[in-house]
């Protein structure tokens, strides 16, 4: 390398502010006979000395662009900080003869997980805790692992899981000192006496993907990483013995599959869980039998995914007999999953797919295989109301139906499914679904639902006047108004019209607050537990851990967020719009803002992922509360590629649909601007990983309408990276992207929108700003990398902070992440022209 681009990449006049130009050294990729030429390839080896250079020279470019906003940074730290609790602890979880608990404490960086044991074997109500005392302080209390000592000397410092023994004695944890997600797994004996005196056994299980332990404390059976960062193989591991020992009890050969091990709910079988994007197989090994062969429940069947877990009827049987459960939830014949019962008396396994009675059916609407189902079921919208016999009855009639799970306790079952474009809980009682099981009837179920707020203003028609007093309503939106008196209303305009509905009024729960929220049955390990944990949040309220009876339906709050700073979720708003799409499809959009500042023509933060089916669900976020505050209107479109709207939504914005995620974003954003609602001049887009592909495609697509994007980890060079089946992952990305190293027409349509292979030579584009990290194996940063050289080429504002010790989940410890978080916001508050 000359002295001249050493110069030219690794220096900078910090007065105009010029960015480090790398050199141009094409190399030709040729694939169905398309040629391309890309002039910075150079950079995919990370460790090069030049690639160093370059990434040393951008970090400094950063810094010198970014200097003008340490005030900024400091005052949105500072209000983060104050707004949460810093010396706190979690709700204290039984698992068999131990309350397990975290506590945070100011100063520290990350959690600290204790234990107190049991007062008896009906002790369920969880033990008072004096959440300011210090680990370790209350008589009983055990330090189970603190990660402030574990991380000293690291950088980097991320807790791969933690197992335990059924006596509590062994502990089986990993960590990552590197971010690069290989995990170093340790047993630890927790029976010596005091903090600090833990015993180590001197096997180490290095670099590997996961593990658990069995319930005695005397195996271990761990995930082995190929080259690719693919969990390919479980290893049997005999506790006490050299690890050089263990056997392979179980390899995965197809290259599309990943797999991973665990212990059942009722920890009677260890198991392997295989899958690829569209596959599944679950295969069993009794616990009391640890050195046997794996058996697969059900052999996979291509295309269907399955998962199973056992439980059973006490004492429903003839004569008080035990009858004996296995419940198997799976697509093979609804692509929006159901859940089939199978009564284990009938006969002895093997068991097939439909085997059972089937409790609950997603919608087959929209679906690939829809009309499976029903015929004509694939060309129906997507939010057809959709109607089953077999269903429960709060099932009826939902919109965009998909079935996530179900788990049945000695004392309540649980259902998890989706609807209306939000998660949904409902409950039973286990003497009422045995009664329904027995009888061949639908269960009847009932849907969990938050409680309002105490002296909740909105909680009439009033609130909702800027949008539609009924789903699939055309009205006239006028920005919002601030009015100290009556709150925001609407002011009829004749050009610009949305979509309303909002998500959370068909509920028809007296006094129910509208609010979009997240809701979900969690923190249930015991199968005894006599009583339902479930945890809610919203976009303006903060998550709280509720607690219900089966029985009685009393509904306890254990713990709420607390949120420091005169915090009142009543000072905000949040409302779901439906925009049309360019091709006809209803889009979901959240909106959230504060209520006391006018929403017209505002700056807006808009933001999604829309990629793997995984759902942009509600959730609270203090970080969030420095821009609504300062007048920002935040938005979250529900596209395409997610699965907010079940299966079909997922299929829609996949493989060769995918296009259909970027130009749902890009038309939400118009929607919000032509309604005057957002301010194209002050509209900042992020995204990260999958969501930074989105970003990167929709500044290629759109870029008059974004005054800056924050692409965080961004997937932009995916042609590339998904044609070299060497690279981590890659041939497991297949089921989702498609397959352009065989598929001419696969490659012909990723290199359509690959966003580094789109970037225009010139004209308007956004400010763009980058984070990435060194040792990402999901998103190599030699992506990143080549796109802000490409955009710095063309003259493009654009640049790019990049963690040295870091991973794909960005740097670790929770103050850290707050100084990181605030760093990324004042960037978009100043292109919003927020200084302040």
């Amino acid at each position: 390398m000359s002295d001249e681009t050493v110069m030219a990449m690794t220096s900078f006049d910090e007065t105009r502010m010029r960015p480090p130009v790398a050199r141009r050294a094409p190399e030709t990729r040729e694939f169905h006979g398309d040629v391309f030429n890309d002039d910075y390839a150079w950079m995919r080896d990370k460790d090069a000395p030049e690639v160093r250079e370059y990434v040393d020279a951008q970090n400094r470019y950063c810094e010198a662009r970014m200097a003008h906003l340490v005030g900024l940074r400091g005052t949105l730290f500072e209000e983060l900080k104050s707004h949460v609790e810093e010396t706190d602890m979690s709700v204290p979880t039984r698992v068999n003869d131990y309350w397990y608990f975290t506590r945070t404490q100011e100063g520290r960086q990350y959690g600290i997980q204790c234990r107190l044991p049991i007062r008896g074997a009906d002790d369920w109500d969880p033990p008072q805790v004096d959440p300011k005392g210090e680990p370790g302080s209350m008589p009983g209390e055990q330090i189970v692992f603190d990660a402030n000592v574990e991380a000293q000397g690291h950088d980097f410092f991320r807790l791969g899981g933690m197992d335990l023994s059924r006596d509590g004695r062994w502990l089986l944890y990993g960590v990552d000192v590197t971010g690069d997600e290989r995990y170093d797994f340790h047993i630890r004996d927790l029976s010596a006496e005091g903090a600090g005196e833990h015993t180590e056994l001197p096997e180490v299980f290095t670099g590997i993907g996961g593990a658990c332990l069995t319930p005695d404390g005397r195996y271990v059976f761990w995930v082995e990483l190929d080259d690719a960062w693919r969990p390919c193989a479980i290893w049997r591991h005999k506790v006490g013995t050299p690890v050089e020992s263990d056997t392979c009890a179980y390899r995965e050969a197809d290259e599309r599959f990943w797999a991973g091990v665990g212990i059942s709910f009722d920890e009677r079988n260890v198991v392997i869980g295989t899958g690829s994007k569209t596959t599944t197989e679950v295969l069993m090994l009794p616990v009391d039998t640890p050195e046997g062969e794996f058996r697969a429940f059900i052999p996979r069947e291509s295309g269907v995914e399955y998962d199973v877990s056992f439980a059973c009827f006490e004492g429903a049987g003839e004569n008080g007999a035990d009858i004996p459960l296995a419940v198997v939830y799976h697509n093979a014949k609804n692509p929006n999953f159901e859940i089939d019962v199978i009564d284990m008396r009938e006969h002895e396994p093997p068991y097939r797919l439909g085997e059972g009675v089937c409790v609950a059916a997603g919608s087959p609407y929209g679906c690939e295989r829809g009309d499976d189902v029903e015929p004509g079921a694939s060309a129906r919208p997507i939010a057809t109301p959709y109607f089953n016999p077999v269903n429960p009855p709060i099932l009826q009639g939902m919109h965009g139906l998909g079935i996530e799970g179900i788990a049945i306790h000695q004392h309540f079952v649980s259902l998890s499914y989706r609807a209306d474009g939000l998660p949904r809980v409902a409950m039973m009682t286990k003497r009422d679904a045995a009664e329904d099981f027995l009888a061949g009837r639908a269960w009847r179920f009932r849907e969990l639902t938050p409680p309002a707020l105490e002296n909740d203003w909105d909680v009439d028609d009033y609130g909702d006047s800027m949008f539609a007093e009924a789903f699939g309503a055309q009205i006239d939106v006028e920005p919002l108004i601030a009015d100290d008196t009556a709150g925001p209303h609407r002011r009829p305009s004749a050009q610009d019209s949305l979509s309303a509905f909002d998500g959370a009024s068909a509920d028809e729960m007296p006094g129910e607050t509208r609010r979009l929220y997240s809701i979900g049955a969690g923190g249930n390990p015991s199968y005894e537990a006599p009583r339902m944990r479930y945890s809610f949040s919203s976009y303006t309220r903060p998550g709280e851990l509720r607690e219900i009876d089966p029985v009685t339906g009393e509904d306890v709050l254990l713990k709420r967020a607390r949120v420091l700073g005169g915090f009142d979720a009543r000072d905000y708003m949040e409302r779901r719009v439906w925009i049309t799409a360019r091709d006809g499809e209803r889009v979901p959009v959240s909106l959230v803002w504060r209520r006391d500042l006018p929403v017209q023509d505002a700056p807006m933060f808009i933001t999604s992922y829309g990629a793997y089916e995984i759902s942009s669900d509600p959730g609270f976020s203090v970080s969030r509360l420095s821009m609504l505050d300062r007048g920002v209107l935040y938005a979250v479109p529900h596209i395409r590629g997610g699965g907010e709207m079940g299966r079909a939504w997922y299929e829609q914005g996949r493989r060769l649909n995918k296009r259909h995620s970027f130009e749902d974003f890009v038309d939400a954003t118009i929607a919000l601007q032509d309604a005057r609602l957002a301010d194209a001049r002050r509209t900042v887009a992020n995204g990260g990983s999958a969501g930074g592909l989105l970003m990167g495609a929709v500044a290629n697509l759109a870029p008059d309408r974004f005054a800056g994007i924050e692409a965080d980890v961004p997937f932009v060079d995916a042609l590339t990276s998904i044609l070299d089946p060497s690279l981590p992952l890659t041939v497991t990305e297949w089921d989702e992207w498609g397959d352009p190293l065989h598929d001419a027409e696969v490659y012909r349509y990723m290199k359509s929108y690959t966003p580094y292979e789109n970037l225009p030579e010139s004209g308007p584009f956004p400010k763009i700003f980058i984070t990435t990290s060194m040792n990402d194996t999901r998103v190599l940063v030699v992506e990143p990398l080549k796109w802000l050289a490409a955009m710095h080429e063309r003259g493009f504002d654009a640049v790019a902070k990049i963690e040295v010790e870091a991973g794909h989940g960005g740097i670790s410890g929770r103050y850290k992440q707050w100084e990181e978080v605030s760093y990324e916001n004042a960037w978009c508050l100043s292109v919003m022209g927020i200084a302040r």
